[in-house]
């Protein structure tokens, strides 16, 4: 049994291996990215903003690292991981073709590893996660603040209650610059569900940018996934993550 997560990935309550990707036909992929890619510029208009506003991340949770060629081939551009040992060994086949993030829940132990290797992480969720992230950074640091907007006792992420005390605490920090939000709302079979919590996310990063012009950017919505993306994008996502969904149509 499984079900999508915030993350793009798949939550498994039975062993999930059968799930990895294999057999990507890049051509049958690239199809599936410029469909949705049409429908994030639509939806970009829709908000006011331009067509390319919104960016696509691949959550590659359940793409086997010898596909990872395939992803490369299709044109994807931008990956989002979960783990340290799939991101190490995705790189290792693929170099720097691609852009990595970090989505997934981040240990602090893992933390030196993680950050030279992504451009992003969009999971900070703890001070001590911030700490660690804002002692092993080498200059400045961007990262993004997980938002539990639903207050969901079983998912991680700061709670909107607390997110503007937690953006305070952080900025003691000397080479962390909090850059936006990754937002989690309720698994949903409705998008408009998820709506409300897109934009009230949203209006706070605003006022939080305001608040903390200067030191934080807050410029970034990681926001969206294969259930609500083009919601999310109306909202003003700058991020939506598509995972096992969008790869299961690139396959032969």
């Amino acid at each position: 049994m499984r079900a999508e997560r915030s993350d793009g990935s798949v939550m498994c309550h039975d062993l999930c291996m059968a799930d990895v990707q294999t057999g990507i036909d890049p051509d049958r992929l690239r199809i599936a990215l410029d469909e949705v890619r049409d429908e994030l510029a639509a939806a970009a208009r829709w908000s006011g903003r331009a067509p390319g506003a919104v960016e696509l991340l691949v959550a590659g949770k359940y793409i086997a690292p010898e596909e990872t060629p395939a992803l490369v081939a299709a044109g994807v551009q931008l990956v989002g991981e979960n783990r340290l040992q799939q991101l190490q060994e995705k790189q290792a086949i693929i170099g720097d073709a691609l852009v990595f993030d970090f989505i997934g829940h981040l240990q602090r132990r893992k933390v030196r590893e993680v950050l030279p290797r992504v451009r992003l992480i969009h999971s900070v969720d703890s001070l001590d996660l911030a700490r660690e992230i804002a002692h092993r950074a080498e200059g400045t640091t961007r990262v993004l603040v997980e938002v539990n907007a639903d207050e969901e006792p079983s998912k991680s992420g700061i709670v909107p209650s607390q997110l503007r005390q937690f953006i305070a605490d952080a900025s003691q920090l000397e080479h962390l610059v909090i850059g936006g939000l990754m937002v989690m709302p309720a698994l949903t079979s409705n998008p408009e569900d998820s709506r409300e919590a897109f934009s009230r996310v949203r209006d706070f990063a605003r006022s939080l940018a305001v608040e903390w012009q200067g030191r934080h950017d807050l410029s970034d919505l990681s926001m969206g996934t294969s259930q609500d993306y083009v919601v999310a994008a109306q909202e003003g996502a700058t991020i939506v993550r598509l995972g096992r969904g969008l790869i299961e149509q690139g396959r032969v």
